[in-house]
C-alpha cells in the first residue's frame, strides 16, 4: 500500500474572527504582508499574507483580510513580494558533530603549513582558554582530488607526499589552546607544546618524534591515543556554546525543525536550551536502536515531548557507506574487489548492548520486532543494493508477523544505490520512506561511476522513487565526513535533486538527468513530507490555520527562478514559534 502524507488543507481566508468580543486591536504579534505565501496543499495555493499570534499561524490570505490582523503592538513585515514557505526540516542531522566543527578546528580544507595555522589561530580565538582542539581531518579535500574515487585509484604523476606539520606551525597561534590533530585518514597526528605539557608527553614516550632532544610535535598513533586519554570532557559551557553556533547556522538557512542523531548526552544540551529560550529550532531526537527497549522501559514512546523536543524512531545500521567503499552490494566494487560489509553497529560512536546493526546474526530482526512491537518506527540506513533489499525483506517480515499499524512510518535512510524500477514499486507496496540527503548526489557522483560502473544510473533515484509513489524526504546528513562538507542549506539540496549538477554546473544537463525531480516535489520533501514523517502533519509542514508558526522567507521564488539558480537563493527571514530568530542582514522590506 502506498502511503502518502494528508495535505489537502483549506486555505484559511481570515476565518477566525480577530479581536476578542468587539476589541478593536486583534493584537497578531506578527503580520507578513504583500508576498506570495506558498500553504504547502496539493493544489498549490497561494496567499498574499499570514498572521502570527501566540505562537501559532492566525490567519492567512489576502493582505486586506489578513491586515484585519494588525493591531497596535503588531510587527509588520512587508514582504515586496519575497516567497514565503513553511519552515524547512531536516530529516537528518549530526547536530553535535556539527557544533564541534563550527565552533572548533576544521582543516578539511588545509593543506600546507599557512592555511594550518590560519585555522588554528581563528578556532583559538573562538575557544576559550585552556578548551581542547581535537580532530580536523586536515588534508581531506586534497586527498580526493588526487583521484576521481576519492583516494582508491592511482594518486596522479605529479602529486606531493602528504602534508606532514610539526608544532612550530602552530605553536605560536595556540599557546592556551591543547590541540591534537591529524589528517584526513588519521595516518598523521600533530600535537602542540600545550598539548604535550597536559599530557606530560616528552622524548621518552615511544611514538613521540624528537630533535635535538625536543618533541617536533608529530605522533605516532599510539602516543597520540596516550595524549587523547589527558582530554578532559568537554565543560556543559562548550557543548551549549557549540550548540548555539549549530542553531545559528540552521536559522541562516530556514530550518525551524531537524532530526538528529542523538547521543545521550547531547539531551541536556537542548533541555538547557530550551529552558533558557535559546532553543532556535525544534528538534526530533533519535537514538540507537538497540536502545528501544531502555526508552520503552523508561516509558518513552514514539513521539515522546512537546512541540520543542521530541523522541522520534530510532536509528539502525544495515551497512556502510560509500566514501568508505564499505556499502553492500550484490556484486563487487570495480575499485577493490570486494561487496561491502554488513555494519555491526558498533561504530556508531554511541553503542550500548550488542550494537544497532546486523551483527551478531538476527540481531537486526530481533531490534526491529522489538521496537515495532513497543510502537516505535525504526529508520535504518541501507545504501548498497544488496542492503535495501535486506532491511525491505525484513521490514515485510515485521509487518506481516506484527500486523497492522495505523501509526507505522518505517523508513530507509539514504536509500541510495537500488536495484531499478522494481525495487521502487516494493518500496511503495510496503509505504516504505525513502530518507534521502539529495546533496550527495552531487558530491558521490565524481566517482560512483568507477566504483559500481553501470549501476551507477540507480544512484539517488529520486524520479523513480517517486514515479513509484515512494515517500521521498529530503535532508543534509550535516556536517557530512573526514572527505566532505555537507551543506545544510536546503536550497543547495533542492538544486541537488533537481539539477543533479555540481555546484559549478556540471555535468551540462545534470548527472542521470532521468532522475531529476520538479521544484514542487522538492519542495514537499523539505516540508511537508517530513512533517508526516514524524507524525508531526497536524501542527508542520504548511502554512494553515493553527499550524506552529514557523516559516522561512525566501529572497525570490523558487517556483521561479531558474533551476540551476536554485543554489544562490538566499533566506531573508526565519521565523520559529512566531518568533524572528534570524534576519539576513541588508534583506529588504522589514
Amino acid at each position: 500500500m502506498v502511503r502518502r502524507p494528508l495535505v489537502a488543507v483549506s486555505l484559511v481566508l481570515a476565518a477566525c474572527v480577530p479581536g476578542d468580543g468587539g476589541s478593536t486591536d486583534p493584537g497578531a504579534d506578527l503580520v507578513l504582508t504583500g508576498g506570495t505565501v506558498w500553504i504547502g496543499d496539493d493544489a498549490g495555493t497561494r496567499a498574499e499574507a499570514v498572521a502570527l499570534l501566540d505562537g501559532r499561524i492566525a490567519a492567512v490570505g489576502s493582505a486586506a483580510e489578513v491586515g484585519e490582523w494588525i493591531g497596535d503592538d503588531t510587527e509588520v513585515v512587508e514582504l515586496d513580494g519575497r516567497f514565503v514557505s513553511p519552515g524547512f526540516i531536516d530529516n537528518h542531522t549530526h547536530f553535535n558533530r556539527a557544533g564541534e566543527l563550527l565552533l572548533g578546528v576544521n582543516l578539511l580544507e588545509v593543506s600546507d603549513a599557512e592555511g594550518l595555522r590560519n585555522e588554528v589561530a581563528a578556532t583559538a580565538e573562538r575557544l576559550p582558554a585552556g578548551a581542547w582542539m581535537t580532530g580536523g581531518s586536515w588534508g581531506a579535500y586534497e586527498q580526493w582530488a588526487l583521484s576521481s574515487t576519492g583516494g582508491e585509484g592511482e594518486p596522479a604523476p605529479d602529486a606531493r607526499a602528504p602534508f606532514d606539520p610539526d608544532r612550530s606551525v602552530i605553536d605560536g597561534v595556540s599557546p592556551d589552546n591543547p590541540a591534537l590533530l591529524w589528517n584526513w585518514d588519521r595516518s598523521l597526528y600533530l600535537a602542540n607544546g600545550a598539548a604535550l605539557a597536559a599530557a606530560g608527553a616528552d622524548c621518552s614516550w615511544a611514538g613521540v618524534e624528537c630533535e635535538a632532544g625536543e618533541p617536533t610535535g608529530r605522533l605516532s598513533a599510539e602516543a597520540a591515543g596516550r595524549i587523547r586519554g589527558a582530554v578532559p570532557d568537554k565543560t556543559l559551557e562548550q557543548r551549549l556554546a557549540e550548540a548555539r553556533a549549530a542553531l545559528a547556522d540552521l536559522a541562516s538557512f530556514g530550518i525551524t525543525t531537524f532530526f538528529d542523531i542523538t547521543p545521550p548526552d547531547q539531551v541536556e544540551v537542548y533541555e538547557r536550551l530550551r529552558e533558557s529560550g535559546e532553543l532556535t529550532a525544534r528538534v526530533n531526537m533519535r537514538m540507537v536502536l538497540d536502545t528501544w527497549d531502555e526508552m520503552r522501559d523508561a516509558g518513552i514512546t514514539e513521539g515522546f515531548g512537546d512541540d520543542w523536543i521530541r523522541y522520534q524512531g530510532p536509528k539502525g545500521f544495515v551497512d556502510g557507506i560509500m566514501g568508505s567503499s564499505q556499502a553492500r552490494f550484490y556484486e563487487p566494487y570495480l575499485t577493490t574487489g570486494v561487496r561491502g560489509y554488513w555494519r555491526d553497529g558498533s561504530n556508531t560512536g554511541y553503542v550500548t548492548g550488542q550494537g544497532s546493526g546486523m551483527a551478531p546474526a538476527g540481531n537486526m530482526e530481533r531490534l526491529v520486532f522489538g521496537a515495532d512491537s513497543a510502537g516505535f518506527n525504526p529508520r535504518v540506513h541501507a545504501i548498497g543494493d544488496e542492503a535495501i533489499d535486506s532491511i525491505m525483506d525484513l521490514f515485510e517480515r515485521v509487518m506481516e508477523v506484527n500486523g497492522p499499524r495505523d501509526d507505522r512510518r518505517f523508513a530507509i535512510i539514504h536509500n541510495q544505490v537500488i536495484r531499478g524500477p522494481e525495487t521502487a514499486a516494493r518500496q511503495a507496496e510496503l509505504g516504505l520512506i525513502a530518507e534521502m540527503q539529495p546533496y550527495h548526489t552531487i558530491d558521490d557522483m565524481r566517482w560512483m561511476e568507477e566504483r559500481i560502473g553501470e549501476r551507477g544510473r540507480w544512484a539517488y533515484a529520486f524520479k523513480t522513487l517517486d514515479d513509484a509513489g515512494v515517500l521521498l524526504s529530503f535532508g543534509s546528513d550535516w556536517p557530512g565526513t573526514n572527505a566532505a562538507w555537507y551543506t545544510v542549506n536546503p536550497l543547495q539540496g533542492m538544486y541537488a535533486a533537481v539539477t543533479r549538477m555540481t555546484l559549478d554546473g556540471t555535468p551540462e544537463g545534470g548527472w542521470f538527468p532521468e532522475e531529476r525531480i520538479d521544484i514542487d516535489t522538492a519542495m514537499r520533501a523539505y516540508t511537508v513530507n517530513n512533517a508526516w514523517v514524524a507524525g508531526e502533519e497536524d501542527r508542520k509542514g504548511r502554512i494553515a490555520e493553527g499550524y506552529l508558526a514557523d516559516l522561512a522567507v525566501l529572497e525570490a521564488d523558487p517556483y521561479a527562478v531558474a533551476p540551476e539558480e536554485l543554489k544562490d537563493v538566499r533566506v531573508d527571514l526565519t521565523i520559529v514559534d512566531g518568533r524572528i530568530v534570524y534576519r539576513r542582514a541588508g534583506e529588504a522590506g522589514s
